[in-house]
């Protein structure tokens, strides 16, 4: 019977005695091996080299700093252990090279928040036009933006890995979008929404486990619109104007109430989209921006005039 081949894996502290410090000191280094293929990481921490014990990888001082340094060393070593059986239990390749990156957050299971909102939006502006207008993803920078300004009010940084994300962050993003930014409710819901959308990317991709957002809903406040009366509509349509841009304000926004045409629509009308039928009556065929239908509606002159 075949036997599976395990990986050699080992840790091995030691000092860079042709590195010394300006103070004399030696700098430690952690050396990684495995299967043969060797990787270091510098500890972040020196000691006089006729300190050092090579056999026992410690300091041989008495001093609190030498005990603070032996038991430091061993958290690391710790540490590394727990990243080797992490990277065996999720099926990972595992390297000395994977090992010393996940330590030191620069592997993919460390991919930072804004990161991937940034790319996201940056693959959304490339397709304009495609499958994005550009109101759309100016609504994701924005989002974006206050993001990056609540993780810099919440935490004093500029961005936060993914694995940090959980419900709490969300939950004062919210109150942070609503009490800081002064954002309606509708309005920072939006923004959670786009935020669970890049969440929603970290989760296909398994940059992360668990989804934050497990167990928050999201429930729109209904707004009460009011409507132009007939009395009002013909004031607007009649009111003068001395300034010719006024003037066309009121014009297209008579436009828009009489077609139902959002403004971008309107703003993007051309000849191509009059048509003249059989009876020589014109008609307006547009496909609208928002709901990306056609709709076709007879053009009619503006009551009064």
């Amino acid at each position: 019977m075949n036997r599976v081949k395990k990986s050699t894996f080992s840790l091995l502290f030691i000092i860079k005695k042709s590195k010394l410090l300006k103070n004399g000191e030696a700098p430690v280094c952690l050396r990684i091996t495995v299967q043969g293929q060797t990787a270091e990481i510098m500890v972040k921490r020196s000691i006089p080299v006729h300190l050092w014990n090579q056999a026992k990888e410690c300091s041989n001082g008495k001093q609190y700093m030498d005990k603070e340094l032996n038991h430091y060393l061993e958290t690391v070593k710790a540490k590394l252990y727990q990243i080797h059986r992490e990277l065996e239990i999720d099926g990972k390749t595992v390297t000395a090279k994977a090992i010393r990156d996940r330590y030191q957050g620069k592997d993919e299971e460390n991919k930072t928040l804004v990161e991937v909102y940034r790319e996201h939006n940056k693959k959304c502006r490339a397709l304009i036009g495609i499958d994005y207008t550009e109101s759309t993803v100016e609504k994701f920078d924005t989002s974006l933006s206050h993001l990056r300004e609540y993780i810099k009010y919440r935490n004093g940084s500029e961005d936060i890995l993914l694995s940090d994300v959980n419900g709490q962050f969300i939950g004062d993003f919210d109150f942070y979008l609503k009490t800081v930014r002064k954002c309606q409710h509708n309005s920072s819901l939006k923004h959670l929404k786009n935020l669970k959308k890049i969440i929603r990317i970290a989760l296909a991709n398994d940059w992360i486990k668990k989804d934050p957002f497990y167990g928050i809903q999201f429930k729109q406040e209904e707004t009460n619109v009011e409507f132009l009366s007939q009395e009002e509509l013909e004031t607007v349509i009649h009111k003068e104007f001395s300034l010719p841009r006024l003037a066309q304000v009121r014009d297209i926004f008579t436009f828009c109430c009489f077609t139902g045409l959002a403004f971008i629509d309107v703003q993007q009308l051309t000849p191509a989209h009059l048509i003249k039928d059989n009876n020589g009556a014109i008609w307006i065929r547009k496909t609208v921006r928002k709901q990306e239908i056609c709709v076709t509606f007879l053009f009619c002159p503006l009551p009064g005039n």
